[in-house]
């Protein structure tokens, strides 16, 4: 885990942007919002399950 911090603090800026250039290229741009929209909607069905999760853990230790 702190090695990922530590890659994440070696990247600048410019490194940022050679990253986005070199995945626009990869998936061009009709592909990009696509991939975009997929990844925003699983993040929020993995929200969602965690939600659920967590209420229904406090029911079971409202019975007991």
């Amino acid at each position: 885990m702190i090695s990922l911090f530590i890659f994440l603090g070696f990247v600048g800026p410019w490194q940022w942007v050679v990253i986005g250039l070199v995945i626009l290229l990869l998936f061009g741009g009709k592909k990009l919002p696509e991939l975009m929209r997929g990844l925003g909607s699983g993040i929020k069905e993995f929200k969602d399950a965690s939600k659920d999760e967590e209420s229904d853990s406090k029911k079971e230790s409202e019975k007991k």
